[in-house]
């Protein structure tokens, strides 16, 4: 699926988090799935694709990132809380 999009992701424990944004959710999925993505994902084991927002253009969800990355972990824990209550892995769901 080709649209721009920002995502978070997490650990197991779900205590630590990631965000990051691509044109391509399955493919930059693929890479921190196969230990490709960033050097903290790797080194946290960050795999878990708990959030997904689409946005109609590359620079709407550069914007959306640059935000979220600034907000306070209670913000983004809330935020999963309010679209995905049990925090499961959208991973499947986002490929169909």
């Amino acid at each position: 699926m080709r649209q721009p999009c920002t995502y978070i992701l997490t650990n197991r424990g779900n205590q630590l988090f990631y965000i990051g944004v691509t044109s391509d959710i399955a493919a930059r999925m693929m890479h921190h799935r196969a230990g490709e993505g960033s050097v903290h994902c790797r080194r946290y084991n960050i795999r878990k694709l708990v959030h997904v927002e689409f946005h109609a253009t590359m620079p709407d969800a550069i914007a959306r990132e640059r935000a979220l990355k600034e907000w306070h972990r209670d913000w983004k824990r809330r935020l999963v809380d309010e679209q995905n209550p049990d925090w499961n892995d959208l991973f499947d769901t986002i490929l169909g």
